[in-house]
C-alpha cells in the first residue's frame, strides 16, 4: 500500500500581524479522499502550502506516515512522496507533453535517452484515466487538457499523498467526473491519499470520504462526509447560526434606513439578460445569467466564493470581457466605458479597492479625483487644477472620517478601512443611480463596517440601485431587500430578504437545490427574475 496518512498538529502561519492559519490539527486517512472547504481567505491554500514546504509554519508540525517531518521546500515534499496540483498552471508552454512530464521529476540526466523515456511514458499513460498526445505542446491544449496534464505530472511521480487545489475549476462536468472518479479509485485501491480543495459541494458528496472546513484560519469542522449535509457545511463555512440572522434583522430594524418606513422600488435600473462570462483559465464562470435591479433596492448576491460572483462583477464594471448576453442601465446598452459611467451614474466599490480601484503610489486627493479630475471645475483648458482636487479631498476626508496624514499622502499608506472610506466617498459623490459593490467590509473593524453599511443604506434610500456581492450572509440579511444565490455561475434562488431562511440559503449555496424553477419567478424564460420583480 503506497498511500500514507497526513497529520497537521496545531499548525499556525502568520504574515506580519495577520494570522492566516491558527492552531489547525487535521488528519487525512490513508487511501481516502479528504475534501477541504472554506471561503476565500479562510486559510486553505496556506495550509497546503505549509504541507508542501512552500510556506514554513510559525508553529506546529506536519506528520507524514506518523512521523514529524521538517518540510523546508517543495523538493523535500516531493522526496517524501507528496505531490501538489496548484490552482494555476505550472506547465512550460514551449515544451511538449512528454517533456513536461519528464521535467516533473526535477532531476534530469545531461542527455535524455528519449527512446527509453518514450517507452516509459507510453506505458505510464496506459495506466492513467486519460491520455494526451505526448508530442503536443500546452499551447495546443484546451484548459481542461492542461489541467489533466498537471494531474498526470503528479501521477507520474507515484505520490503517496496527492494535494489538489481546485482541480475541476476548468473542467467540464463530464471531465470533472472522469478525473475525480479516477482519483477516488486510485485512493481506494491504496495507491495514494488525496487532499482536495474545492468549492463544489456536489464533488464533496460524490467523491470525498472525509471533509474539513476552515473559517478565518481556524478548523471549524472535520468528519465523515456521510455524517454531514451541504447545508451544514455551508453554514460552517460562512459562520453563525439562526441567531446571527436575528441579530442582523435587529440591526436593520434600528438602522437609519429602516426609519424611512416601507418603500416600493422604482424602475429597473440594471437589466442583465443571458450573460455568459469566462474565468481566468477559459472556463465558463457565469452561465446565461439574467438579473434585474430596481432603483431604491439593494439586491444581495450570496454564494460560496468561486461560483462566478467575482467574474460577474468584473464583467459589469468592465474589468472582464463578456462572451454573450446583454447588459442595460436605465434602458440603455451598457459596456462600462468611462463616458457611460458618467452619463448613467454608475459607480463601483470593488473587492480589494487598493488593488482594483486605486493607484497606490498616487495621493489620497488624486485617487479621490479619479472620477472627475478631467472635468470642470477640476480641469480647465486641458490642465488639471490640483488645488481644487485637494480641497475636494479635504472635504470628503472630513465627511467620511478618513484617517490619513493628509490629502497628499499616498493612498497605499492608509489602512484597509480608510481606503474603503476614501473610495466610497468618491463613488457616492454626485448621487449615483447604480452602485456595484463587492465584499465592502471584508476584514474591516466594527466602526468601519457600521459606517459603510449606513452609507449603502442611505444611497438606497435616495433611490440608488445597489447590487451587493458578499460572502457574509449576516451582511446580506441586514442590508438587502432581495437575495439571490449563485451556484456554478447561475442564479438558483431569488426571494425577498425578509423571507430568506439561512438553512434554505445554505442548501442552495451548497448545490442542494435540485429543480429551482419554483424559486425563480415561475420560470419565465430568459429573464427569470423579472417575474419575481413584478410580484415584489
Amino acid at each position: 500500500m503506497n498511500a500514507v496518512q497526513l497529520d497537521t498538529y496545531r499548525l499556525t502561519k502568520r504574515f506580519g500581524s495577520f494570522t492566516a492559519l491558527g492552531d489547525v490539527s487535521l488528519s487525512v486517512r490513508p487511501g481516502t479522499v479528504h475534501a477541504l472547504l472554506g471561503e476565500n481567505g479562510a486559510g486553505k491554500s496556506t495550509l497546503v502550502k505549509c504541507v508542501v514546504g512552500y510556506h514554513p509554519p510559525d508553529e506546529g508540525a506536519v506528520l507524514v506516515g506518523g512521523r514529524e517531518q521538517a518540510i523546508g521546500s517543495p523538493t523535500v515534499a516531493r522526496d517524501l512522496g507528496i505531490g501538489m496540483v496548484y490552482q494555476h498552471f505550472t506547465v512550460v508552454p514551449g515544451m511538449t507533453v512528454a517533456e513536461n512530464l519528464l521535467l516533473a521529476r526535477g532531476r534530469l540526466p545531461a542527455v535524455v535517452p528519449w527512446k527509453r523515456v518514450r517507452a516509459e511514458l507510453d506505458a505510464f499513460l496506459k495506466t492513467t484515466p486519460f491520455r494526451l498526445d505526448l508530442d503536443a505542446t500546452p499551447m495546443d491544449l484546451s484548459a481542461g487538457e492542461k489541467q489533466k496534464l498537471e494531474i498526470l505530472k503528479q501521477l507520474f511521480l507515484k505520490p503517496r499523498l496527492l494535494i489538489l487545489d481546485e482541480p475541476t475549476s476548468v473542467l467540464t462536468p463530464q471531465e470533472a467526473d472522469e478525473v475525480l472518479g479516477a482519483l477516488r479509485e486510485r485512493a481506494h485501491a491504496g495507491d495514494c491519499s488525496v487532499l482536495m480543495i474545492t468549492h463544489k459541494f456536489r464533488e464533496v458528496s460524490a467523491y470525498a470520504d472525509d471533509v474539513s472546513v476552515l473559517r478565518r484560519g481556524r478548523l471549524v469542522h472535520t468528519g465523515a462526509v456521510a455524517d454531514t449535509t451541504p447545508q451544514a457545511l455551508a453554514e460552517a463555512m460562512v459562520g453563525g447560526a439562526q441567531a446571527g440572522a436575528e441579530e442582523a434583522r435587529e440591526e436593520l430594524a434600528s438602522s437609519p434606513a429602516a426609519a424611512l418606513g416601507p418603500h416600493t422600488p422604482g424602475e429597473v435600473q440594471l437589466d442583465i439578460r443571458g450573460l455568459t462570462v469566462r474565468g481566468d483559465r477559459g472556463e465558463p464562470a457565469v452561465r446565461d445569467l439574467s438579473l434585474a435591479v430596481r432603483a431604491g433596492e439593494i439586491v444581495g448576491v450570496a454564494g460560496v466564493s468561486g461560483n462566478g460572483q467575482r467574474e460577474l462583477m468584473e464583467a459589469l464594471v468592465g474589468q472582464r470581457a463578456r462572451e454573450s448576453g446583454q447588459v442595460q442601465v436605465a434602458g440603455q446598452p451598457f459596456a462600462a466605458t468611462r463616458a457611460e459611467n458618467q452619463r448613467l451614474g454608475v459607480r463601483a466599490l470593488p473587492e480589494e479597492p487598493l488593488r482594483n480601484a486605486c493607484v497606490g503610489a498616487l495621493s489620497v486627493a488624486d485617487n479621490m479625483g479619479l472620477r472627475n479630475f478631467d472635468q470642470a471645475p477640476f480641469a480647465r483648458g486641458g490642465w488639471r487644477l490640483g488645488g481644487r482636487l485637494r480641497a475636494q479631498a479635504r472635504a470628503w476626508i472630513g465627511e467620511y472620517g478618513v484617517k490619513t496624514q493628509g490629502e497628499r499622502a499616498p493612498i497605499r499608506s492608509l489602512s484597509g478601512g480608510n481606503v474603503q472610506r476614501a473610495v466610497l466617498a468618491r463613488e457616492l459623490a454626485g448621487e449615483p443611480r447604480l452602485l456595484l459593490v463587492s465584499n465592502p467590509v471584508f476584514g474591516l473593524d466594527f466602526a468601519a463596517v457600521a459606517d459603510i453599511h449606513a452609507r449603502l443604506r442611505a444611497a438606497r434610500a435616495r433611490g440608488c440601485a445597489v447590487l451587493l456581492v458578499s460572502e457574509d450572509l449576516d451582511e446580506l440579511l441586514a442590508l438587502a431587500d432581495r437575495i439571490v444565490v449563485m451556484s456554478e455561475g447561475r442564479i438558483v434562488l431569488d426571494l425577498p430578504a425578509d423571507q430568506a431562511d439561512r438553512q434554505a440559503l445554505g442548501a442552495h449555496m451548497g448545490g442542494g437545490h435540485g429543480d429551482h424553477s419554483a424559486h425563480m419567478g415561475g420560470g419565465h424564460g430568459a429573464h427569470p427574475t423579472s417575474a419575481a420583480l413584478e410580484a415584489a
